[in-house]
């Protein structure tokens, strides 16, 4: 499928991702990309932040992509099993935290944790660094077979966001367009 067939859903973690996120980078590349907008980026509450997901999914005209880094990829997680079957057609989850291990205010008091433990009912790709601060590439793996998602190791890249260096990412550009291939 291209990007084009699809309607690409944004769904940044906890902060939101600046304008030289990777995310944002994409958003403004892919004409076919928005964001999903939440109410509060900085005190993230589960209900309202996969309310906002399921919203942006039905109001969706075409199949749906998500595409959610970091806490963005807790709560994609937790709204996919609220989301009518065949609405989603793929997810590319970049960075999931890994929130039982961080005492944190999305799982202390935002309902983040724990992540679902079902599959994925659409194709999925997790990729995840060898050096995240959030979570290990060990536990990124369980996430990715729990989901049922393909695991993809991006080396040592850190949260994989503009901190780390991946403003543009050309290498998640190219490996989000093999999911896309790979999907259709």
């Amino acid at each position: 499928m291209k990007t084009s067939d699809v309607d690409i859903l944004i769904i940044p973690g906890w902060g939101n991702s600046g304008p030289d996120h990777w995310q944002s980078r994409w958003q403004r590349k892919l004409s076919t990309a928005r964001r999903v907008e939440q109410a509060d980026w900085e005190h993230p509450l589960l209900d309202d932040w996969v309310g906002r997901i399921i919203d942006a999914v039905a109001e969706a005209e075409r199949p749906v992509i998500l595409v959610a880094h970091s806490l963005g990829v807790s709560a994609a997680v937790h709204a996919a099993g609220k989301v009518p079957a065949g609405m989603i057609a793929g997810a590319f989850l970049v960075a999931p935290p890994d929130l039982a291990a961080h005492d944190t205010w999305p799982s202390r008091q935002g309902g983040f944790a724990p992540v679902p433990s079902t599959r994925l009912e659409f194709p999925s790709t997790l990729v995840a660094s060898t050096n995240d601060e959030y979570c290990s590439l060990q536990k990124a793996g369980e996430f990715a077979a729990m989901w049922g998602s393909t695991l993809v190791e991006a080396g040592p890249a850190g949260h994989i966001n503009t901190q780390s260096g991946h403003g543009p990412w050309p290498e998640g550009l190219m490996r989000f367009g093999l999911f896309l291939k790979q999907s259709g």
